[in-house]
């Protein structure tokens, strides 16, 4: 873990803040969260939490897509974004995954340091060693930021779960927020798949519905882009997201077996810059 990132972090119990003592990282109320040998800190609270997250499986899928370069209109969108917001600190990742797009992040902005936020142990294990200046923690956004009140530059949130008052809580005021979201056509070849999640056309409506109590929009970009797969690429474009979870995988090579290769599957995403209000 970097000193950046635990001056940053603060007890999901009671937001205090916490520091290192001996393997573990500690608040003044004696809440203790434990750094696992991957280097990465768990503050999930609760039974049960994390039942929802990422499997590893899900996590493979998603390294060979990003390996391969699927989604690299997504990261270069990020970056050139990143270079034009003004960060003078820390910037995290929520649901960041495996720390694929923040990886990019901290290498066009040398003097910051990174974190990814992710409920999946097994996204984080690998963020962990994504990047020398990353750190990475175990938590469930939906029930709060395991961060100090303005204690964050730059926000990334990359098809993840969005609490505006949170993000906004931990946001400095001069700091930006970058959000990706799925546009309609994103994946379009592949609704037919039995279980594959679509995209809800009100998408953007609801978002700025969910983020405009906080945030201002500054601006809106959209990207689309062709990627040319095989069938088992496809397959990791499917089972590398939210549609794992209610796709049959067995039933899914089945469906593919039928696919004429190459397959051209279309990619679409919306990038929305938000400054705090």
């Amino acid at each position: 873990m970097r000193d950046a990132a635990i001056a940053s972090m603060a007890c999901p119990r009671c937001r205090g803040a916490v520091v290192v003592e001996g393997g573990s990282l500690r608040c003044p109320a004696g809440h203790t969260f434990d750094v696992a040998r991957a280097g990465y800190v768990s503050m999930l609270t609760g039974t049960g939490a994390g039942a929802a997250a990422d499997s590893a499986a899900m996590v493979a899928a998603r390294r060979r897509s990003l390996a391969a370069g699927q989604l690299r209109p997504v990261t270069d969108i990020l970056v050139v974004a990143a270079r034009e917001s003004t960060v003078r600190g820390l910037v995290v990742d929520i649901g960041g995954g495996t720390g694929h797009h923040l990886a990019a992040v901290l290498d066009a902005l040398p003097q910051a340091d990174g974190l990814v936020v992710d409920l999946s142990r097994a996204a984080a294990r690998v963020a962990a060693g994504a990047h020398p200046r990353m750190s990475a923690a175990v938590s469930d956004v939906r029930e709060g930021l395991p961060l100090r009140d303005g204690s964050v530059s730059l926000l990334l949130d990359v098809f993840a779960p969005r609490a505006g008052a949170e993000m906004r809580r931990v946001l400095r005021p001069d700091g930006t927020l970058l959000v990706i979201t799925p546009a309609p056509t994103h994946l379009v070849e592949l609704r037919d798949v039995p279980g594959m999640l679509r995209v809800d056309s009100d998408k953007q409506e609801r978002l700025e519905r969910s983020l405009g109590t906080w945030f201002r929009l500054r601006e809106r970009r959209a990207v689309e882009w062709l990627m040319t797969l095989d069938r088992a690429e496809v397959r990791d474009i499917v089972l590398m997201g939210p549609s794992a979870h209610h796709v049959d995988a067995d039933r899914l090579d089945e469906t593919l077996a039928a696919f004429l290769e190459p397959i051209v599957v279309t990619g679409a995403v919306d990038l929305s810059t938000w400054l705090p209000i």
